[in-house]
């Protein structure tokens, strides 16, 4: 008797390593790998082009990898539930990913298929009991300290032949990045950044909040983890195994962590995308929304340099360190008072490594609408001076300020004429006045949150809303609103990310 045809169903787990649906496969009969390259992914307009590049390149990789151990990565094209009716194979093996909208009714249909077998080892609880706020912990810990599965062996030809190829894909869409210092995609690549990463971690710690450093010294694995070419696991076992033991593999560890809660939120309730977690802050500031503010914000001409800086960086790099994003969303919410939905997709379709689950909670977290976070609002003008004190970053994507003294880089409009002439920049001419008065929108933003703070905070009793919005313990310490309770846990404060 022949053994089983099983098409391995590739999405966003673009790798042969740490693929327990590939693993499972291998064991019980031929495997046969395949990917779909989806219309709507691409129609959707919610990812920019340098996105959709780096997920092709990754698929690219992924077919070298798979001809490297004698098979192939088969190509469809079309939607998913077609494709896989007409696939030649008895079973269907798939990896369960955390994803909301289309992504999430697609595989609610699918995954109910007998012909279909899901596997889950991600960390995540897919179970449907009522969770605890905590109990996520034991569940992501267990997951770092299994073994990951092993690349395969030698495998069998993939019958199934491609019908399309990713540079065919490329051209039917239009997919031409303009973004600069993408970088190249593929679990390849994520593999060389991962062991670079680990060499120098000790420069880690420092060059967390500040941009220019961050651009240079972080990780960048974000974009290999969003899609899948590393797993959190691969990346936690590696660094633990090659990297010194310190204070900068801990902090660096303990954003894995992060990252599994965060998609076990959206895993728990996919209305983080859609709505405001406490029902107290739906529809928030949307009567307020000025098309204007939002334009100015998200083109980097808002009259305040970092702020700026960072929106065009978004747009060039398609990457931003975790402080500049939170300044950015607390900016956009508080400062400019606009409804945090138009923002956070923004975000969503600029980054090069947008994953949901991190880029909605995050975005609902840093606006309060959750009603446990509290109003942190970031003054941009002090993170110059704390985090770019002598300009790099502005002056980098601010090129109009490029030759502004650095004392007045977080005021430019308070600089003396006789300062601008000398530079040749003139303040509402060269260069925009701020939009709005930061002062004023501090206030006001804090009196709407503290007129609004006791039904959300009625709201909370509410046990399933409460559970929604709470973050989580980890190693017996309190974590919640970027604070811990406790100096002995390796978790690092989300402010720090």
């Amino acid at each position: 008797m022949s053994e089983p045809r099983i098409a391995v169903w590739h999405r966003d787990d673009l790798r042969v390593r740490d693929n327990a649906a590939l693993d499972a496969a291998v064991a019980d009969g031929h495997p046969c790998p395949i990917y779909v390259v989806d219309p709507q992914f691409y129609r959707s307009g919610m990812a920019c082009d340098a996105r959709l590049q780096f997920v092709d390149e990754s698929v690219d990789d992924l077919r070298r990898l798979y001809r490297d151990h004698g098979s192939d990565l088969a190509l469809c094209h079309g939607d998913p539930e077609d494709v896989l009716d007409d696939l030649p194979v008895d079973r269907i093996y798939v990896n369960r990913s955390v994803t909301g909208r289309y992504g999430r009714e697609r595989d609610e249909r699918l995954f109910d298929r007998s012909d279909v077998r899901v596997f889950a080892d991600d960390g995540i609880d897919w179970t449907d009991r009522g969770r605890d706020e905590y109990d996520w912990s034991e569940q992501a810990e267990a997951y770092f300290e299994r073994d990951p599965t092993q690349p395969p062996g030698r495998l069998p030809d993939n019958p199934i032949e491609s019908e399309t190829s990713v540079a065919a894909v490329e051209r039917e869409y239009g997919v031409e990045s303009e973004k600069t210092g993408v970088p190249e995609g593929g679990a390849s690549a994520g593999r060389e950044r991962l062991t670079a990463f680990a060499d120098a971690i000790a420069d880690y710690p420092g060059s967390i909040s500040p941009p220019a450093k961050a651009e240079r010294n972080s990780s960048r694995l974000s974009p290999y983890l969003a899609v899948g070419c590393l797993t959190p696991r691969q990346v936690y076992r590696y660094v633990h195994e090659n990297a010194r033991a310190g204070t900068a593999r801990e902090m660096f560890t303990s954003r894995l962590f992060w990252n599994r809660h965060y998609n076990q939120k959206l895993a728990d309730w996919p209305g983080w995308m859609e709505r405001a977690v406490n029902p107290v802050y739906t529809g928030l500031f949307r009567d307020r929304h000025d098309p204007e503010l939002v334009a100015a914000w998200k083109d980097g001409r808002t009259g305040y340099p970092l702020v700026d800086a960072s929106m065009r960086a978004l747009r060039q790099t398609g990457w931003l360190n975790f402080r500049m994003r939170a300044m950015c969303a607390t900016f956009y919410t508080y400062i400019l008072q606009c409804w945090w939905k138009v923002g956070a997709d923004h975000f969503y379709r600029h980054l090069i490594d947008a994953d949901a689950a991190i880029n909605y909670t995050q975005w609902q977290s840093q606006s309060a609408l959750t009603g446990v976070s509290p109003v942190r609002i970031y003054n941009p003008r002090k993170q110059v001076r704390e985090n770019d004190p002598e300009g790099e970053f502005v002056r980098q994507y601010v090129p109009e300020l490029r030759e502004f003294p650095t004392e007045h880089l977080d005021q430019p409009e308070k600089a003396p004429l006789a300062v601008q002439d000398e530079c040749d920049v003139r303040i509402g001419e060269d260069y925009p006045r701020p939009v709005v008065e930061l002062e004023a929108r501090r206030e006001r933003a804090r009196e709407v949150f503290g007129r609004l703070a006791d039904r959300a905070a009625e709201a909370l009793s509410d046990p399933e809303i409460r559970r929604r919005a709470s973050l989580s313990r980890r190693g017996g310490d309190r974590q919640e609103n970027g604070r811990s309770d406790g100096a002995s846990s390796g978790q690092s404060r989300l402010n720090e990310f």
